[in-house]
């Protein structure tokens, strides 16, 4: 691969392949959470969506701080607050695996646990609701 530099910095396409070269730790957790995360936003989607006026139901956000983003910037910005929220917790806990891996990997579990509640609480609520 041809590296491009200035001066004695490599560019950042290089240093991106670099980074990106080996396997990163924590994969499979990390692919888990985020799954999990994207059940929740996806099944939070559908009950704010599917729950109105021509339903008789009405689904709110209990979470005050993802009820600002909605309020403010309606259901994608709700979704796009979700997934920077993911991005961050899955970035923080990358850079804590590179010093403590055992610490990065029980908070990825309880973050995948607790947001695996929350989409058990939303099915259950969508079946409920049936």
């Amino acid at each position: 691969m041809k590296e491009m530099s200035q001066g004695n910095r490599p560019s950042a396409i290089r240093t991106l392949f670099v980074a990106l070269r080996h396997r990163l730790p924590l994969e499979g957790e990390t692919a888990l959470f985020i799954l999990a995360s994207t059940l929740d936003a996806m099944l939070t989607r559908y009950l704010l969506w599917n729950g109105g006026p021509n339903s008789g139901i009405f689904f709110v956000e209990a979470n005050p701080i993802p009820r600002y983003f909605l309020e403010s910037w309606g259901l994608n910005g709700l979704t796009y607050f979700k997934f920077a929220l993911v991005a961050l917790v899955a970035v923080i806990c990358q850079v804590i695996a590179r010093s403590r891996i055992d610490v990065a990997r029980r908070v990825l579990n309880f973050a995948s646990i607790v947001v695996m509640g929350v989409v058990i609480y939303s099915v259950v609520l969508m079946m409920q609701h049936r």
